[in-house]
């Protein structure tokens, strides 16, 4: 299994390097020389490449990263829309209350109070705090344009500890004590 780390969007200069939008919350995946893996569109198995040299571009958000082999713009352009991976077992050890955003995922949410479900993390959006987007499951009659025999809606729960208290990953729950009209 991969972890994408980023998606490589442009060509940077005449040199070879390449602008990356970043997929991780980990600024070493893009900054720090080593071994990566290229995943080009259309590909099904991602190729070992080596990153030379990273850097951030501050008012961009963007990374511009050297990799080997990659020597001039033509072949820099040739990589826009590959993805970098990363082993999934090449994951960073964490501070306590941090998480993998693929551990969140599919984890059932219930209100702490009633433990009724409220329903499953389907992803998490990043913002000023991370928002988790929970799939609520369809409730009373059902529309009579639905196209899915099953409509879903999704809300959006603020990510703190005041909001989110509690992540079990063992038992795969998450408790929430959401403030009145988060979930209505």
């Amino acid at each position: 299994m991969w972890l994408e780390v980023g998606k490589i969007v442009a060509a940077q200069g005449l040199k070879g390097e390449v602008r990356v939008y970043s997929d991780s919350d980990f600024p070493e995946r893009l900054l720090e020389p080593g071994q990566r893996w290229l995943l080009r569109p259309g590909a099904e198995e991602p190729e070992s490449i080596e990153l030379l040299s990273g850097r951030f571009l501050t008012g961009k958000k963007l990374y511009v990263i050297r990799l080997a082999g990659i020597t001039d713009r033509t072949q820099a352009e040739s990589l826009r829309d590959c993805r970098l991976l990363v082993p999934e077992s090449d994951r960073p050890s964490l501070e306590e209350d941090e998480f993998h955003v693929l551990d969140l995922i599919g984890l059932e949410v219930f209100d702490q109070a009633t433990q009724k479900r409220v329903g499953v993390v389907v992803n998490v959006i990043s913002a000023g705090n991370d928002l988790l987007e929970v799939e609520r499951p369809f409730e009373g009659a059902e529309p009579a344009s639905s196209q899915s025999p099953h409509p879903r809606s999704t809300v959006l729960i603020p990510f703190v500890k005041a909001i989110v208290p509690i992540v079990d990953l063992e038992q795969q729950r998450i408790e929430i004590t959401p403030p009145a009209g988060l979930i209505e």
